[in-house]
C-alpha cells in the first residue's frame, strides 16, 4: 500500500511538472510554490516504498560475505543484522517523530509559498514504522529459521543468483502480458 502511494506521488509529481511547463510556457503563469511542492513530496518518494524494497530484497545487503553462508550460520547473521537494522530504524523513528511533533506545533511552513511542512514530516515516521513492522517479521522469520534450517522459507529475504533473478523477471513480464491478454 505505501508502495503505491509512493508511485501515486511520483506520477503526480510528474503531471505537476508539465502542469508547469505547460502553464509557463503558454500562459506566461508558473505555479505558484512549484519548488515548495517538488520539496515537500521527497518524503514520500523517499521513504513510503522502503518496507517494500526489504521485502523483495532489493536493498543493499553484504552477499559477497552472506552468500558464503549456509544453515545456522546464514540464519544466525539474519538475526543480527536484524536486529540491528530495527535498532536503527526505531532511532529513527523516535527522532523523525520529534521533527514532525515540533513542526507542527511551531507552525513550521516552507521558505517561498509558505506551505506547512508537518504532512511532508508525519509521512517519515510512518513509513519508517512501515519498515519497522516489515523488519519485524523478517526478525521472526529468520529467527525461526535460525531453529530450523530445514523449513521452507517464510517471511525472510532469500538470496537469488543472477540467473534467478533474470527468471523471475522474465516471468513478472510474461505474467503480466498474460493478464492482459486474459482482460481483453
Amino acid at each position: 500500500m505505501a508502495n503505491l502511494l509512493a508511485a501515486l506521488s511520483i506520477f503526480l509529481l510528474m503531471v505537476l511538472g508539465v502542469a508547469q511547463i505547460i502553464l509557463r510556457t503558454v500562459f506566461n503563469t508558473p505555479i505558484t510554490g512549484y519548488i515548495d511542492l517538488v520539496e515537500l513530496s521527497m518524503a514520500s518518494m523517499a521513504f513510503l516504498g522502503v518496507a517494500y524494497c526489504q521485502r523483495l530484497g532489493a536493498h543493499i545487503r553484504m552477499e559477497l560475505l552472506v552468500g558464503r553462508l549456509s544453515g545456522r550460520a546464514l540464519w544466525a547473521s539474519e538475526v543480527f543484522s536484524t536486529l540491528v537494522a530495527l535498532f536503527i530504524v526505531s532511532v529513527l523513528i523516535w527522532y523523525s517523530g520529534g521533527h514532525f511533533w515540533r513542526s507542527l506545533t511551531l507552525g513550521d511552513t516552507s521558505i517561498d509559498a509558505e506551505f506547512p511542512v508537518w504532512p511532508s514530516k508525519l509521512l517519515v515516521p510512518i513509513a519508517f514504522t512501515f519498515w519497522l513492522m516489515r523488519l519485524s517479521l523478517q526478525l521472526w522469520g529468520s529467527v525461526r529459521m535460525f531453529m530450523d534450517p530445514s523449513l521452507t522459507p517464510i517471511a525472510v529475504v532469500t538470496m537469488k543468483d543472477v540467473a534467478e533473478q533474470a527468471q523471475d523477471e522474465i516471468h513478472d513480464i510474461m505474467g503480466d502480458e498474460d493478464n492482459a491478454e486474459d482482460a481483453r
